[in-house]
């Protein structure tokens, strides 16, 4: 089997969002970088000052149901993972949630050069980390009806759109993958 998954290693942290020391990037610098390229369109932060994104990470942090994460490929910043729960962030009164759901967010850093394969590599391991959690039995998604470069990605890893529903800022595809799914989709897959 060939893989197609590029060698190296993720690893995921929290992310810290107050500002930088001498020297040294903040986490909201390199996310602030990382919302307003234009590839990051469905990521809705294309005007955002660093400000707005310290602002936001910031209440991200103390919210009680939603956490972010700064992904590390060989050590290096490379993805923006958000995880929360969808009964109270997102998703509330949208849909029927179930026992051990957990939702997600994930934005891959634009890249100098891009790798064959490496987004499919990080919505993976972003996978692989909800669910090393024992409670989690479903990750739930909500991409824009219209990103179908991530509706693929989703499906990729054993997603299934469930239906469209109508959000505040968007209209998206509800998208759900159970544990045995993501397994099923990627045990044995070229990846």
């Amino acid at each position: 089997m060939t893989s197609r998954k590029p060698p190296g290693a993720f690893t995921v942290r929290p992310l810290d969002p107050s500002p930088g020391r001498p020297g040294r990037r903040s986490d909201a610098e390199v996310v602030h970088e990382w919302v307003t390229h234009p590839r990051s369109a469905f990521w809705m932060m294309g005007d955002a000052r660093l400000e707005d994104v310290e602002r936001e990470y910031t209440a991200i942090a103390a919210h009680p149901h939603h956490d972010a994460f700064i992904g590390l490929y060989d050590g290096r910043p490379a993805f923006l993972m958000e995880r929360y729960d969808p009964t109270e962030v997102e998703l509330k009164g949208l849909y029927e949630a179930e026992p051990g759901d957990i939702g997600m967010h994930f934005l891959v850093a634009p890249p100098g050069t891009p790798v064959h394969g490496f987004t499919r590599a990080v919505i993976t391991a972003v996978m692989e980390a909800l669910f090393a959690d024992p409670r989690v039995r479903r990750v739930v998604v909500e991409p824009d009806v219209t990103n179908t470069s991530v509706q693929a990605l989703n499906k990729a890893v054993g997603f299934e759109v469930v239906r469209e529903i109508t959000k505040p800022e968007k209209q998206a595809l509800l998208s759900t993958c159970t544990r045995e799914q993501f397994e099923a989709a990627t045990t044995g897959a070229d990846r």
